[in-house]
């Protein structure tokens, strides 16, 4: 007998809204009650995956072009489905994915000012059959966030007005998508956050 189709939840937001913190706090929340998780990111969630996210995050010497950077995050998003995700989705886990599609709208599309249709074109190609049952975004105003985050990227590094963009573009997404896409308000407390996600997911999976 084949084991039920698992279920693909995204965590998403801007810099410092506590996606990778709260991911793991979910996985570890949801394997407490005999539940199968994986946990993964984009970039990097493959071995060729931590060789796009060093080019795309750490390069300096020649930074990709707004294209260039949204090709090869693709690069990284086909591997990433097809050596990770759909054989966990396959095997019936829970995945859990710090960043997914939404990311690349909103980085690639609003941030850098790619023309919108073409990138959730490719993006609808690359993931064919595979998109989030549910997407987490964790939002914060962008100088709260950059007071928290840890990183030390060009994203990171970047204009104001860019990460402005990028806010707009997932708020965006979850005005079009409500159901799916869930807004999450990351100024609060790290506890009161967790409470929320988890009731949330435990809501949603019944």
């Amino acid at each position: 007998m084949s084991s039920p189709r698992g279920r693909l939840i995204a965590f998403e937001g801007t810099e410092g809204t506590g996606k990778s913190t709260h991911l793991q706090g979910l996985a570890a929340a949801l394997r407490a009650e005999g539940r199968r998780v994986r946990e993964t990111r984009e970039p990097g969630g493959t071995l060729l995956g931590a060789e796009i996210r060093r080019v795309v995050m750490h390069v300096e010497t020649e930074v990709p072009t707004p294209l260039a950077e949204l090709l090869l995050y693709l690069a990284d998003r086909a591997q990433h489905l097809d050596t990770v995700i759909r054989p966990a989705l396959a095997a019936g886990e829970i995945v859990l994915t710090d960043r997914f599609s939404a990311s690349t709208i909103a980085y690639q599309g609003y941030g850098r000012g790619l023309d919108l249709e073409t990138v959730t074109r490719l993006d609808a190609l690359v993931r064919g059959d595979v998109a989030p049952d549910l997407t987490i975004l964790l939002d914060a105003p962008i100088e709260v966030g950059l007071r928290r985050a840890r990183g030390d990227d060009r994203f990171h590094r970047a204009e104001i007005s860019f990460h402005e963009r990028v806010r707009q573009g997932f708020l965006r997404q979850a005005s079009q998508d409500p159901e799916r896409v869930r807004v999450v308000d990351a100024t609060r407390d790290c506890e009161a956050v967790a409470a929320e996600i988890l009731d949330l997911v435990r809501t949603w999976l019944r």
